[in-house]
């Protein structure tokens, strides 16, 4: 039987196209930035943010946390959504890698905070007793919430206010990507109003490993050495980077039709009695939803015996990414499997 793996957009398998690019990569030593085609990528990927410069990294928690080191000090304060990648699923690594403590916002059912929500957080600068207040992170999209989007507007305004306290603002770009194709909005224009910005290339965009962090040539230099302190410093590593660069002139625009099988998907269960969905924050590839009648890991066990691996997001959700090694009929199929194990 033939598994639809739904779990997460990382579970991708390089393509013809990336294995070739890969084979075909000329390689050098990257510690010492002789790898040309991880200096490719690195180039590419800052004229994409519309940054100075960036630096390519093993992983999306590797990249975030980077950024975070580098943008404070042992003691400092980072403010978050409360359901925020960098607290839910990075092992705990603001406060065991960089001394930080996290801030957390109630966003709304998007994870979308504001302005009026972070302002009274922002610690003052004379309360020396206090911790620092040093930075607004942002997730977009937003992976707890299911995916979605957070406005421009909104992130217009962070940055505005994160800039009159003299703070800083790091995105969380995971899968900017994704908020690209959907609304159009160029990743330059997002990560414009951020001072450091971190975007994977392993999930929706298929490259089997790898992220890129970017910001201006003075941030790169120290992130550079903090990647080569915490064991991120790679050797001929542009066997992996010509993926990522694959990735980035190939996979793109693609993610469109990740966007249809996801609200495929989730309408076809949206009339299900046994389900309870939000098909208002379904804006692109992932689809929460809680089943009824029946545990989360009975659901689970159930739906693998069938042919169907899913994921889980907050406490009594079920989480599934659509991408693009699921076709439309393995959607199509997925949903048949969840009616009828909830039938």
């Amino acid at each position: 039987m033939q598994l639809i793996d739904l779990r997460s957009d990382t579970v991708t398998k390089p393509s013809p196209g990336m294995r070739k690019a890969m084979f075909d990569a000329e390689v050098g030593d990257d510690v010492y930035k002789e790898d040309p085609t991880v200096n490719r990528l690195e180039e590419f990927a800052a004229h994409l943010l519309g940054k100075e410069a960036s630096l390519f990294v093993p992983t999306g928690v590797m990249g975030n946390q980077i950024c975070l080191n580098v943008l404070t000090k042992p003691g400092d304060e980072v403010i978050c959504e409360r359901h925020a990648h960098i607290f839910q699923y990075e092992s705990g690594s603001p406060a065991r890698l960089s001394g930080l403590q996290l801030s957390l916002v109630d966003g709304n059912k998007k994870g979308i905070f504001t302005t009026d929500q972070v302002e009274p957080l922002i610690r003052p600068a004379s309360a020396y007793y206090m911790a620092r207040t040093r930075v607004i992170e942002i997730e977009n999209t937003h992976n707890r919430a299911g995916g979605t989007i957070n406005t421009i507007e909104n992130i217009k305004s962070l940055s505005l206010l994160a800039k009159s306290n003299n703070l800083y603002i790091h995105l969380d770009g995971a899968r900017i990507w994704n908020a690209y194709v959907e609304t159009g909005i160029k990743p330059s224009e997002y990560a414009s109003h951020f001072d450091t910005v971190s975007c994977c290339l392993s999930k929706g965009l298929g490259a089997p490993i790898g992220s890129i962090i970017a910001g201006s040539n003075e941030f790169i230099k120290e992130a550079y050495s903090v990647r080569k302190a915490w064991g991120g410093g790679m050797r001929q590593v542009g066997v992996i980077a010509a993926a990522g660069f694959y990735a980035l002139m190939n996979n793109v625009e693609r993610l469109k039709e990740d966007h249809q099988k996801a609200k495929l998907l989730a309408s076809s269960l949206a009339d299900s009695k046994n389900i309870n969905i939000d098909l208002e924050l379904v804006e692109t590839n992932i689809v929460m939803f809680s089943p009824i009648g029946i545990s989360i890991e009975e659901f689970h066990s159930r739906c693998k015996t069938n042919g169907l691996s899913l994921g889980t997001g907050k406490v009594g959700e079920v989480r599934a990414v659509t991408h693009m090694d699921v076709s439309i009929n393995d959607v199509k199929e997925a949903a048949e499997i969840i009616r009828s194990v909830l039938a």
